[in-house]
């Protein structure tokens, strides 16, 4: 049995990946791993999303917690998918990452000298190129995101050409089709492992476009829409569980979370987008739902017979439900009779104006449209903060309460705001509509050997008037 360890990975690392649900007998794990800890090039042949690139990373990861700048180009839309994924790998480590959608930031922390990897979009990175900020020769590993599927694969050349020759070059491709021409370009030399489409394609297949940043918000969505009697959310790894958790009531047996095999349900969903192999396996367990994010339509459309799309309600949608409800009203009205009044207060405007401006007229004034209405002011705040009864003196440490955030409770780490440190309690900001939950939850969990006591705060109480004693 092969264990993290003898595949080159650092302990934290190789405790991340078990932690996440991979396997280190898998055979993308032992194919990818090793090359990628030992800075060899490497072609990985995937679904194309972020997920299965967690083994290549974490090898990747591994030889910068040794020494070494990292530099992984992604699109723009992904960004925030690959901080989590390279956040929840290198959590337990002194591995600095930043996320760069602009150049702002990043820009500060290379000039400082202080970040390990960069995680940004090609454009951003040919931009902090072309002002001498990131120094490209410096550059010790380069992964590439699927750039097969990059609108321009051009735009890199000025990376490219300043690149070290023996600097490392790592990428993740969803064709094999495309493997010999991207080694030709960018990882001359480079083993090619992954996934075998060997089956032919698969279906028909139920669809639902979505964003990579909607994948979690569309799920409530999606149950209330199809309605199961069962269902199972498949994931490729435990990464996004936490939130997939908070957003819906998981509990069995009529919810569940699945890695691996699925068991049987009326509906799965397939969180991650499955291999050909994998979504067999799904497909004979229940009716399949993919959730495909823009930049995996190829490979859907490659892979499936034909496709049954499902449309989530959008805000035009919303509007018209709205507009039928508000017809619906008036013609009851109408049928109701008892207009007198409303009709000889009207009566003078019929002679002067014609009937149809006189009822828009109306309607305008009744729906509060004739004049911005003041927004309501939710008592709901959009994020709250919880109180956690350690601080400072009990020598708890912001990465301490992140850590038993992600790993104990399994929230996902972009859910997790501002923390203050204070002498005798610590505040965590964290979205409102799941605070309550996380607090108790939180409540009576270990850190640094102190049962801790959480709860949501509420801010300073407010001091009303003493009771007068009589």
């Amino acid at each position: 049995m092969t264990s993290f360890p003898d595949l080159h990975l650092t302990a934290p690392i190789a405790a991340a990946l078990e932690r996440l649900g991979w396997n280190a007998n898998e055979s993308l794990v032992k194919q990818v791993i090793p090359p990628a800890a030992r800075g060899h090039n490497l072609i990985a042949v995937t679904p194309p999303a972020p997920v299965y690139a967690t083994p290549a990373l974490a090898g990747l990861l591994s030889r910068l917690a040794i020494r070494g700048r990292g530099l992984l180009l992604a699109p723009p839309a992904q960004l925030d998918e690959w901080g989590v994924i390279a956040n929840g790998l290198a959590q337990d480590t002194a591995i600095r990452i930043q996320v760069a959608h602009g150049t702002s930031r990043v820009s500060r922390q290379l000039r400082n000298d202080g970040v390990d990897l960069i995680v940004t979009s090609p454009e951003t990175a040919v931009v902090l190129a072309t002002r001498s900020v990131l120094r490209t020769e410096n550059i010790d590993a380069l992964f590439l995101a699927w750039p097969d599927a990059w609108l321009d694969q051009d735009s890199i050349t000025p990376l490219m050409q300043d690149l070290p020759k023996e600097a490392q070059r790592i990428i993740h491709t969803s064709s094999s089709a495309h493997v010999g021409g991207l080694s030709e370009r960018f990882a001359k030399k480079a083993l090619a492992v992954g996934m075998l489409d060997d089956g032919g394609p698969i279906g028909p297949i139920r669809t639902v476009s979505v964003s990579w940043s909607r994948r979690v918000a569309s799920l409530p969505e999606l149950v209330e829409l199809l309605d199961p009697a069962s269902l199972v959310v498949w994931t490729a790894d435990r990464s996004r569980h936490g939130a997939i958790s908070l957003a819906l009531p998981v509990r069995e047996p009529a919810i569940r979370l699945a890695t691996g095999d699925a068991p049987t349900a009326d509906i799965i969903i397939a969180f991650d987008l499955p291999t050909p192999e994998r979504l067999r396996q799904l497909e004979s367990a229940g009716d399949v739902v993919l959730l495909v994010p823009p930049e995996a339509e190829s490979y859907v459309r490659h892979n499936t017979t034909s496709r049954r799309p499902i449309q989530l309600p959008s805000p035009l949608d919303a509007a018209l439900a709205s507009a039928r409800d508000t017809r619906t009203a008036i013609v009851q009205a109408l049928e109701n009779g008892a207009q007198d009044r409303a009709i000889l207060t009207l009566a003078p405007l019929f002679e002067r104006y014609d009937a149809i401006r006189v009822a828009g007229a109306l309607y305008e004034l009744w729906s509060g449209s004739a004049k911005p209405a003041p927004q309501p002011v939710s008592d709901v705040p959009a994020t709250a903060k919880i109180f956690v009864g350690v601080g400072k003196r009990d020598g708890v440490t912001a990465n301490d309460l992140v850590g038993v955030l992600t790993k104990e409770l399994r929230v996902d780490r972009t859910m997790i705001g501002r923390i203050e440190l204070r002498e005798a309690y610590s505040l965590i900001e964290i979205p409102a509509s799941v605070a309550e939950k996380v607090a108790g939850a939180l409540n009576g969990v270990t850190v640094r050997r102190k049962r801790i006591t959480a709860r949501v705060d509420r801010g300073p109480r407010v001091k009303g008037p003493r009771p007068i004693r009589r």
